[in-house]
């Protein structure tokens, strides 16, 4: 051990002495150099990021500013992305591929150390005269991502010229750190721009189908009650006719119950407005259409109302969709000329039950949870005689439930008829 220590203690000599100075800055720079990995790789956002970048380029290669420049695939230029060299009003400006330093690094994909830049017949002069500022010497590496240039980093007039190679080579670590995270970065935002887009045609899709079905409701509603009217004629060709009417109008109204629907589907999370609610006029007035699609099909619907002063806390929009897409089940799955019966109790004084009975179709008994399932129907979808989307009972239960309710359904089996339950707490419960 002594002997490797004499050694080293000759090796000292006056010249490695005085070359401490310059080990301890070379090491300093490295150590920036590592935390400036650190910072790029733990962000995506681009401006904290570039405005590091340009911090610690100048401050490694001794210069009074730094730049990044993008290219920019759509107008063929590349652009300021950030700089410290002047206002922030460069941001955005071009710089030619053509008769600009940081095109021809870009395009030849080298390092330039250039010492005079005003001498230089390829300095853009024009963006000095805009910035007013003077740039005397340029030390510019390309940005290169997955073999591809992506833009190029400057820094611009050496403070104690002239350029060195270890500015080069600690501008070309610089550059090859960054231009991955700026490249990541880029792609985040890229995608962030795409989401927000499709959130907001998404917002206008929504906006869309609810008008729509509004404004198509009550025509349709008038047009459904004066073609039952025309059924009951005795002239049999305006009654047929007339029930070629209400099928249409039936078919159109599914359609506008499904796009209805689709408004809910994919809801992660449920907004609920809720309030106390008279349950006996909500129901009238959520039967209300439904009880017209109900006679065009020749049912009898019958209404068996809570007593007065029953109140319930909720939504009333989304629970009367509840509601009506459990009521339109009925009329839906029972023939022409069925029953339907709608009952409103308050049971064991803690619950309100609604239950909507019908005389239809039935349902087996190994069907009576799956019917709640998204998309699942009971006919097969080549030769079921109904139509729809089979989404209306899932997004009633998932209303249901955000209400604190329940809903099941019983049957005896099929062509035996059904009955649905949902049970929603009482207003101060």
């Amino acid at each position: 051990m002594d002997k490797y220590f004499n050694v080293l203690e000759l090796g000292m000599t006056s010249n490695s002495i005085s070359n401490v100075p310059e080990l301890q800055q070379k090491v300093a720079i490295l150590d920036t150099l590592a935390r400036i990995n650190i910072v790029l790789n733990s962000s995506l956002r681009l401006k904290p990021m570039l405005s590091a970048l340009m911090d610690t380029a100048a401050h490694i290669v001794d210069a009074e500013a730094a730049s990044v420049l993008l290219w920019d695939q759509k107008s063929g230029d590349l652009r300021f992305a950030a700089t410290t060299a002047g206002p922030q009003l460069i941001i955005g400006k071009p710089i030619p591929l053509d008769g600009s330093i940081a095109g021809t690094i870009m395009r030849e994909r080298r390092v330039m150390m250039i010492e005079n830049a005003q001498g230089d017949p390829r300095h853009y002069e024009k963006l000095d005269k805009e910035l007013e500022f003077v740039t005397k010497s340029i030390l510019g590496v390309p940005l290169v991502s997955k073999d591809r240039v992506i833009g190029v980093l400057e820094a611009v007039n050496k403070r104690t010229p002239p350029w060195t190679q270890d500015d080069a080579n600690y501008l070309e670590i610089l550059a090859a750190q960054a231009a991955v995270a700026i490249e990541n970065a880029q792609l985040v935002s890229q995608l962030q721009k795409a989401n927000e887009e499709l959130n907001r045609l998404d917002e206008f899709k929504n906006d869309f189908i609810a008008i729509a079905s509004h404004e198509l409701r009550t025509p349709l509603s008038i047009i459904l009650g004066y073609a039952s009217f025309l059924q009951e004629t005795s002239d049999s060709v305006v009654s047929e006719s007339a029930s070629k009417v209400v099928d249409g109008a039936m078919q159109l109204r599914r359609i506008i119950e499904d796009l209805t629907n689709l408004r809910y589907f994919e809801q992660s999370r449920i907004d609920l407005q809720l309030e106390d609610v008279g349950i006996e006029d909500f129901m009238r007035e959520v039967m209300r259409d439904p009880v017209i699609l109900a006679q065009a099909r020749g049912h009898q619907v019958q209404f068996a109302p809570p007593p007065r002063g029953t109140t319930a806390r909720i939504d009333r929009v989304r629970m009367g969709m509840a509601v009506t897409n459990v009521l339109n089940n009925a009329i839906r799955f029972t023939p022409n000329n069925g029953h339907i019966v709608v009952r409103v109790e308050v049971h064991n004084g803690r619950e309100i039950w609604i239950t909507i009975s019908d005389n239809g179709r039935g349902i087996p008994r190994e069907e009576l949870e799956r019917i709640f399932d998204k998309f699942y129907q009971i006919e097969d979808h080549m030769t079921r005689h109904v139509g729809g989307l089979g989404i209306g009972l899932s997004i009633a239960r998932a209303l249901i439930e955000a209400h604190g309710g329940r809903i099941w359904a019983a049957s005896p089996g099929l062509n035996q008829g059904a009955t649905f339950t949902i049970s929603l707490p009482l207003a101060g419960q």
